[in-house]
């Protein structure tokens, strides 16, 4: 299998899958707040944890990155 990208805190491709499987909303939380994305962050944290985590799965599974719609 080719290799893809690492989104989640530098990990492998398949760790990846597998975090953004089980507990995805979690992981997009903590990795907006981990690269300073403070405003991104508490967006994802209040409005889009129960839809955008099964985007970032679907992102994970055939990119390998995750969905980043603000930059700040």
């Amino acid at each position: 299998m080719a290799k893809k990208g690492k989104d989640y805190f530098g990990l492998p491709w398949i760790i990846s899958v597998i975090l953004a499987f089980f507990i995805g909303p979690v992981m997009g939380i903590l990795a907006r707040f981990s690269e300073g994305k403070i405003i991104a962050g508490l967006l994802r944290l209040f409005f889009g944890w129960n839809i955008v985590w099964v985007l970032d799965f679907i992102l994970i599974l055939f990119t390998g990155k995750i969905l980043r719609v603000i930059n700040c």
